[in-house]
């Protein structure tokens, strides 16, 4: 399926540990051959099969679903031992279904994702090393930090809380949230992490570390751990993202990290699990229908721009507060009788 990648893809099977299979992609990924001007026929139908080969090869959370799988089955069981609140199967089922079919979406966008990054790539003036424990290690600080400020915006920016708040929209805290993911944030949030490929890390280094990221976020969704004692100041932890999820006031806007909790501290925008977290959005949203939870914040949108008389006022309901609760500019003032 996956053709020619400078090389026979039969030859996939001879690399039978991670580290061979790395190393495949760390030598045929780069596109240097193709002029930098243009970018042909050739270059997307390589792109295609790359990104396909990456994503069933080297994606991390390609083989940890079902780990997911088995983790939330265990979550669900050990709620219902334990008489909790915290599934509800209506709920649990629905994030289940938006999350296997925003992996189909995921692939669809990665296609077109996976051009962009390999071209980012073949711009960058330096190349780290993949046989360098070091390029892993900036590579992790890296991609973590620009997970922070693709979190944050995504909070800051209704154009990008459009995606994220279908991730928030459930009443419940579990590790079924995890896996509630929008359908479309494919179309934009490559912005945050192209740059890593400009400053020359390969594509597929980035697939796997941000890869390992995601997984590291799946299990900090579950009210059933407390606190882990002096991690709290390092790691992000279930008790900092459930704060994450609270509609509480002292809550709201707080502990964006991915793995390291130390950017929202650096940052200001830590805070500490002191009450019980009341999860969901501030307009809850009370439907099941897997469409409308991708598309409501979309709708919402839309209609306060109609409600704006202005260009200004239109691009804030865009690129503003998600609340979109700004008041519109003052109208020009006319001249007394």
């Amino acid at each position: 399926m996956c053709g020619r990648l400078g090389g026979s893809v039969a030859n996939l099977n001879h690399y039978t540990t991670i580290l061979g299979l790395l190393q495949y992609f760390r030598i045929s990924e780069s596109p240097d051959y193709l002029p930098l001007s243009r970018i042909n026929a050739r270059f997307l139908s390589r792109t295609i099969r790359y990104k396909i080969c990456v994503a069933v090869n080297v994606n991390p959370t390609v083989f940890a679903i079902p780990l997911f799988a088995l983790l939330i089955g265990f979550e669900a069981w050990f709620a219902f031992k334990r008489r909790s609140d915290a599934y509800d199967k209506r709920d649990a089922l629905t994030n289940i279904f938006v999350g296997f079919v925003s992996v189909g979406f995921g692939a669809l966008f990665g296609l077109f994702i996976g051009g962009i990054y390999l071209y980012a790539y073949s711009l960058a003036p330096y190349k780290f090393p993949a046989d360098a424990w070091w390029s892993w290690a900036i590579l992790f600080f890296a991609d973590d930090f620009a997970y922070y400020w693709f979190h944050r915006i995504s909070h800051e920016s209704r154009l990008f809380w459009n995606f994220h708040v279908v991730h928030h929209s459930s009443r419940f805290y579990n590790l079924s949230v995890a896996v509630r993911q929008s359908w479309f944030s494919g179309i934009l949030h490559w912005v945050f992490y192209a740059p890593l490929m400009l400053i020359g890390f390969a594509p597929w280094m980035f697939v796997v570390m941000h890869g390992f990221n995601l997984i590291y976020q799946f299990w900090i969704h579950t009210r059933f751990v407390h606190r882990l004692g002096p991690l709290e100041w390092i790691l992000n932890t279930p008790s900092h993202h459930r704060v994450h999820h609270g509609v509480n006031e002292a809550y709201l806007d707080k502990n964006y990290a991915g793995v390291l909790i130390i950017w929202d501290r650096i940052f200001g925008s830590f805070a500490e699990e002191k009450e019980e977290p009341r999860y969901g959005i501030v307009k809850p949203l009370e439907s099941y229908n897997p469409l409308w939870i991708n598309t409501h914040a979309w709708a919402e949108m839309f209609a306060a721009i109609r409600k704006q008389s202005s260009l200004a006022g239109k691009l804030r309901c865009v690129f503003g507060s998600p609340n979109m609760d700004f008041e519109a500019p003052p109208t020009e003032l006319q001249p007394s009788a």
